[in-house]
């Protein structure tokens, strides 16, 4: 049974009246299936050059790993663009859209080939290496702009995350003042421990005989938090290794920290400058995963309807024209609707005979064929397009 989260595509041989054939199939979907009209469109498959048997076969068996790979692409183009969105479906909306127009509307409102772009006088074999060449820039593209926009966003992040946090791991920078510490001293400097908020105590008795040469009285708390008090005091510079010693077997934690006004500077200016640079390629990544999503999604249908065609081709046999129907179905309904298209097919089961009429070759040709048929056999050709979940 199809999935009920994509909508379906099928082609079957069009007939002498191809646009009776869908209407009354349309109906029937309509009276029998309850299912909206404005769910059912037409899709204009074009007459390709058929080529020789042995190249529909190899074509048969190459496009669905190539298919895997198109809707592989489409599926991480979505997934960027959710990222970049914190997964807003109002705001995903927006952006899944094929030259401004919704995935619904592109697939159901009178779907054609693009000829212009992909010139149905090349053999399908051309027409498919186009196809991929096109998926393969799209691809890497979005690769190499994502990797360059992670790498900024991580470079960010880190800077951010020095300024968040306890004060026993954040940043000092903007904690601290020039006037915490002192000035211009050969033997004196000032040091700052991160004090457990449960030691304060501990630390106002203990600091000045952690080791010899503090200079008493010098404790000064200049910050704390949930977590941690932050204070300074001055030392002479000989002892500054075996008072972070001992600090440590005290649980109170030295942090190191000279104060430079121009190093403080530097790193403001570059967090600065690190999230202009993230805006920017966000910006750039967002249009340029967008712009992504309705090539690829549009070169992922026509790959689909090429594979309609070969495989009515291979099915069916000459000649090679074939009506296609795009179909949405609503949840509840798909089981309906697709014993609605297998009783309205039925007729064709006669003639999925497997290429009669392309070349003579008899039975030994028949199972051939039928290796190239999806597991599930339908009197009807049928693929799917899978939902965009916002």
């Amino acid at each position: 049974m199809p999935s009920d989260q994509s909508t379906w595509l099928v082609a079957a041989p069009q007939g002498h009246d191809p646009q009776d054939l869908f209407q009354r199939v349309a109906n029937k979907l309509i009276q029998q299936a309850k299912i909206s009209p404005r769910n059912i469109g037409q899709l204009v498959i074009p007459s390709f050059k058929t080529g020789t048997l042995d190249s529909l076969i190899a074509l048969s068996e190459d496009l669905p790993k190539l298919e895997n790979f198109f809707t592989g692409t489409v599926a991480k183009t979505v997934d960027t663009l959710r990222n970049l969105l914190n997964n807003d479906p109002s705001k995903l909306v927006q952006h899944i859209l094929i030259d401004e127009k919704s995935v619904d509307n592109y697939l159901l409102n009178g779907w054609m080939w693009k000829e212009g772009r992909y010139d149905v006088q090349k053999s399908l074999r051309e027409l498919v290496d186009t196809l991929n060449k096109e998926m393969n820039s799209i691809d890497n593209a979005l690769k190499a702009k994502l990797n360059n926009y992670n790498l900024v966003k991580g470079s960010l992040t880190n800077m951010q995350r020095k300024k968040t946090g306890n004060l026993s791991a954040r940043s000092l920078a903007d904690v601290v003042s020039k006037d915490d510490f002192i000035q211009d001293s050969e033997f004196l400097e000032t040091v700052l421990v991160a004090v457990p908020r449960a030691l304060v105590k501990d630390w106002n008795a203990k600091y000045e005989r952690l080791t010899s040469m503090v200079v008493p009285r010098t404790s000064k708390l200049i910050a704390e938090d949930d977590e941690f008090a932050l204070f300074g005091l001055v030392i002479f510079r000989r002892v500054h290794d075996d008072f972070v010693q001992k600090c440590r077997e005290h649980k109170f934690i030295v942090r190191e920290f000279v104060y430079s006004e121009e190093e403080i500077a530097k790193q403001q200016q570059e967090l600065e400058m690190a999230g202009t640079t993230e805006k920017e390629l966000w910006t750039e990544l967002l249009r340029l995963a967008r712009t992504n999503f309705s090539e690829s999604f549009q070169i992922l249908v026509h790959l689909k309807v090429v594979r309609l065609f070969i495989e009515s081709v291979l099915r069916y046999g000459l000649p090679a024209e074939y009506i296609g129907i795009v179909v949405k179905q609503p949840e509840p309904n798909a089981k309906k609707i697709f014993n609605v298209l297998q009783t309205q097919f039925a007729y064709l089961r006669s003639k999925s005979n497997a290429g009669q009429n392309v070349k003579p070759g008899g039975d030994e040709l028949l199972g051939e064929y039928q290796t190239l048929m999806d597991q599930e056999f339908f009197d009807f050709v049928f693929y799917e397009v899978p939902w965009i979940i916002t």
